[in-house]
């Protein structure tokens, strides 16, 4: 009966609002849900698997030689003529077009010429450019980004040479004219490679390739994230972590004597002149060495200090 609403399937209207109808939800439902998702963004598809597998793949794999990524400008010409004189390996050398011949920039082209480094003529306003605004006198040298050796490189040479390991690390030593003598001693000594932190330590700049006396060229230099993890991985490869400091448990002669330099596999931690060897850096090494002084001066740089020890070294493997 119309009307009716007790009848079975009628509906008791309570308000006088419309009762929304299926259309509007139906509507909703038909609505898009936006692009399709990438095979391999799609968990239920094998391209997805596949992707995870290449990165769990990827994740195993060592990470090697991290490099630098920015080149460097040697500005002036007492600079570059220096640089150039010390085997800096510059990839260009560049003069302001009209610049006064002199017999500086005389001698940057003669040993450019015989380096076999090109020689580009530029406007000055450009030099100016490329130099960021630095007082070039008309002549700039671009060095390239040093390229860094991968930590465990340096163990990896050792064993190609035959010998038991000698590794300098430095920590927090920021001069790079430090890194530079560590370097030319290192060399000078029989070191396999010399380890610095990527960040808040010196980096291989002019300044260092010059202070190395071309000794850049024939020791690796390497990086590392974290200098505690990797003296921590040099240990379990077997090496002894020694470091210098003011305090040292033993002296340098005292360890000399001991043998307990010319045994084995060993990495010496070289710490800033200021500040010395950081706390955990401290915690991590076997041996804590202090080199005897005579008076009262409280230390030497870290150029000195690790040429004192790897003469030390050198001698008791000897």
């Amino acid at each position: 009966m119309a009307g009716n609403s007790q009848r079975r399937g009628a509906i008791r209207k309570t308000s006088k609002k419309p009762t929304a109808g299926s259309g509007g939800r139906v509507r909703r439902g038909l609505e898009g849900k936006g692009p399709t998702p990438k095979a391999k963004d799609r968990p239920n598809h094998k391209a997805y698997a596949a992707k995870k597998r290449a990165e769990k793949e990827q994740a195993k794999r060592p990470q090697r030689k991290p490099r630098g990524t920015d080149a460097e400008w040697v500005a002036g010409r007492n600079s570059v003529v220096e640089a150039l004189r010390a085997g800096v390996p510059i990839n260009g050398l560049y003069v302001a077009e009209g610049a006064e011949r002199d017999g500086r920039l005389r001698e940057a082209f003669k040993l450019a010429a015989e380096s076999g480094v090109r020689l580009l003529e530029v406007p000055r306003h450009e030099l100016d450019r490329m130099t960021g605004g630095a007082v070039h006198q008309g002549l700039a040298a671009r060095i390239p980004a040093y390229d860094y050796a991968h930590a465990d490189d340096l163990l990896a040479r050792a064993e190609e040479y035959g010998e038991p390991p000698l590794i300098v690390a430095l920590d927090s030593v920021t001069d790079p004219r430090n890194l530079g003598a560590v370097v030319r001693s290192a060399s000078g000594f029989g070191a396999h490679g010399v380890l610095v932190p990527e960040r808040r330590a010196a980096g291989m700049t002019a300044s260092a390739w010059k202070t190395s006396a071309g000794a850049a060229a024939r020791i690796p230099v390497a990086q590392t994230v974290n200098l505690v993890r990797q003296l921590k991985a040099y240990q379990d490869a077997g090496c002894m972590v020694v470091g210098l400091a003011a305090d040292g448990d033993v002296t340098l002669p005292e360890l000399a004597s001991s043998d307990g330099l010319g045994t084995g596999p060993l990495v010496l931690v070289v710490g800033s002149e200021g500040e010395g060897l950081g706390r955990l850096v401290s915690e991590t090494c076997d041996q804590l060495v202090s080199i005897p002084m005579a008076n009262q001066l409280e230390s030497l740089n870290a150029g000195v200090a690790a040429a004192v020890a790897l003469y030390a070294v050198s001698q008791a493997r000897a």
